[in-house]
């Protein structure tokens, strides 16, 4: 699965990577080091024929969930590749609503005699890692309030990432994108595979990643640590 990730690209990067409606504007984002699931994320989503960047609530709720939003308890920050079509939560929105969710970093956690280990992947280019998601637009019938929220796609890992957990992003290049977003059902299902062995590093960090609460402006997370054997 993944959990928690990072954001340290710029407006204008993804401007560029993604080709967005409009260009970047005078102020920048500012960094998040620990970007936790029902917080507000950015998501790339399609317009027309070119994309615009939505936040959204990192946590899907279907459109047709009738109860409230504090009675959503299922973990839906996460959808499997082998079972999102057929899955209630997220079928409609994987025919339907396919988005991309930009991220710089992501954690994952080894179980080790000494407790999780955290590591942090990133791309060995450097670039964004683009993540294949899923949204949907939920009304809270008591205020008449739209809430847009999304999902990341998991799948099966690749060697390097198998090596710390048994489960990975899909993880989509540029070219894949259209594909992704405006393909039909067994298009969008062909993209979901592990990402390629050259395009992911990795390396231990703190394991005051463990916790939730560590500060989402703390650059330290993604420091790499040296683990004693």
């Amino acid at each position: 699965m993944c959990g928690r990730f990072t954001r340290m690209y710029t407006w204008r990067e993804l401007w560029e990577l993604y080709m967005l409606t409009a260009g970047p504007p005078t102020s920048n984002l500012q960094p998040r080091y620990n970007i936790c699931p029902t917080t507000e994320i950015d998501t790339i989503v399609p317009v027309i024929d070119k994309r615009g960047v939505v936040p959204m609530r990192w946590g899907l709720v279907p459109s047709w969930w009738s109860k409230t939003l504090k009675e959503m308890r299922l973990a839906t920050f996460n959808a499997r590749a082998e079972t999102v079509a057929e899955k209630p939560m997220f079928r409609d929105s994987f025919k339907k609503r396919r988005c991309l969710i930009p991220a710089s970093g992501y954690y994952e956690w080894q179980d080790t005699p000494s407790g999780k280990q955290p590591y942090y992947f990133t791309r060995r280019d450097g670039q964004i890692i683009t993540i294949a998601g899923l949204w949907s637009k939920w009304t809270d019938k008591a205020t008449g309030t739209d809430l847009h929220s999304c999902t990341m796609v998991i799948t099966e890992p690749n060697r390097i990432a198998a090596e710390v957990h048994d489960r990975m992003p899909v993880i989509l290049e540029a070219k894949d994108f259209e594909q992704w977003e405006r393909g039909d059902v067994k298009d969008a299902s062909a993209l979901m595979k592990p990402a390629a062995e050259d395009v992911l590093q990795k390396w231990p960090v703190s394991k005051r990643v463990n916790s939730s609460r560590a500060s989402d402006e703390d650059v330290s997370l993604i420091e790499k640590q040296t683990i004693a054997v």
